[in-house]
């Protein structure tokens, strides 16, 4: 027995005359075109990666493949292009081993997938460790027409690329003592700070200990390119775009 059959009188079921709807002819329906969803993000690359002496363009663009297809290019040169013309986009420096990107697309939630693919593939060119910055900016959210309570859907994340795991760990940890020493540096002078950074040694040096067992992850990673001074990612509110 089912539950609507379970709940209804044992007297029987009533039936109910339903009102006559009628369906006009397709002659007289009258269809807008369907147009194409503005995406609701425009994200932006930024980040300088430092590749191994022989790689050549080629590989480069195949490694690149994930993102500017994505764009909807046939090429890395079609696409190496950002939306802003301010931008210089994605270039690869020869003489200096570097690839060089500030480019913006515009996309959804199922970039990080794309993301995801060109770090992998980056891996497999990278001469050291590099961080790669990616904003997500919402095309959505003006801040001057929603009110006091609305919140953007802004998203900023960091990226790691490198050859080995140890060479990721290592521009990891710089980037934290520079981030966490130029918040510290506020309140306190940096020759205090030596504890800090040390402490912040200790916990990636625990890390990469766990991985040994199962991992060629060559050397440690060392306590050297933290400096003291501030990374430039502090900050609350809305990021500006274009702020690097």
């Amino acid at each position: 027995m089912s539950w609507v059959q379970a709940h209804l009188p044992r007297s029987g079921f009533h039936l109910v005359k339903m009102p006559r709807f009628v369906i006009p002819a397709p002659a007289a329906l009258h269809l807008e075109p369907m147009s194409s969803p503005t995406p609701p993000f425009e994200i932006h690359i930024h980040g300088d990666v430092p590749l191994r002496a022989e790689v050549k363009f080629d590989q480069i663009q195949e490694a690149l493949k994930p993102i500017w297809k994505y764009a909807g290019a046939r090429s890395l040169a079609d696409g190496a292009r950002s939306s802003y013309e301010d931008e210089p986009g994605i270039k690869f420096d020869a003489p200096q081993n570097l690839l060089q990107m500030c480019w913006t697309v515009a996309g959804d939630e199922d970039f990080r997938q794309t993301l995801d693919e060109m770090c992998m593939n980056l891996n497999e060119l990278a001469q050291t460790g590099a961080a790669i910055e990616v904003s997500f900016y919402d095309t959505e959210f003006d801040e001057e027409e929603e009110d006091q309570w609305a919140e953007s859907r802004d998203d900023f994340t960091m990226l790691f690329v490198g050859p080995t795991p140890s060479a990721i760990m290592q521009v990891q940890r710089d980037l934290l003592v520079q981030d966490v020493v130029g918040m510290m540096e506020r309140h306190f002078d940096g020759s205090e700070l030596s504890g800090v950074v040390a402490e912040i040694d200790k916990l990636f040096a625990k890390r990469f200990d766990a991985l040994v067992s199962s991992l060629d992850l060559g050397k440690r990673p060392r306590g050297s390119g933290g400096g003291f001074g501030g990374s430039g990612h502090g900050g609350g509110g809305r990021k500006p775009r274009h702020l690097h």
